[in-house]
């Protein structure tokens, strides 16, 4: 197993494990806390430039360069060269298939229960 999968499957573990603890609203706080964290103070956004320089707090260090490239490039739904906090928020649930099909199950349940199919 190559070390960005292996980065990627650990990140997964966690944020199910985030989203039982906290709840729904923890976890996006806790998103949040992350976004505030790699974005340009300036900009209120993540820059490329912003996340090589912080990306080291969230245990993210060994990224290269491509890495964080392409992370940017699969969240900027807009296209403007950088992450808002809603597409970081996102992205971030995208890269977890795990709460994804978690997400899917509760919502089949509520409309099974709502339409009693």
């Amino acid at each position: 197993m190559d070390t960005s999968t292996s980065r990627k499957s650990n990140f997964n573990d966690f944020l199910p494990m985030m989203a039982e603890k906290l709840g729904g609203d923890g976890l996006i706080g806790e998103l949040c806390k992350g976004f505030q964290l790699l974005m340009d103070k300036d900009k209120r956004v993540i820059t490329f430039e912003s996340l090589k320089k912080n990306s080291a707090l969230l245990g993210l260090q060994d990224l290269n360069d491509d890495d964080l490239k392409s992370m940017l490039k699969e969240g900027d739904f807009d296209c403007d060269g950088a992450l808002n906090q809603m597409e970081f928020c996102v992205l971030m649930f995208r890269l977890s298939p795990e709460l994804m099909e978690q997400s899917q199950f509760l919502l089949d349940e509520a409309l099974h229960q709502e339409f009693k199919l």
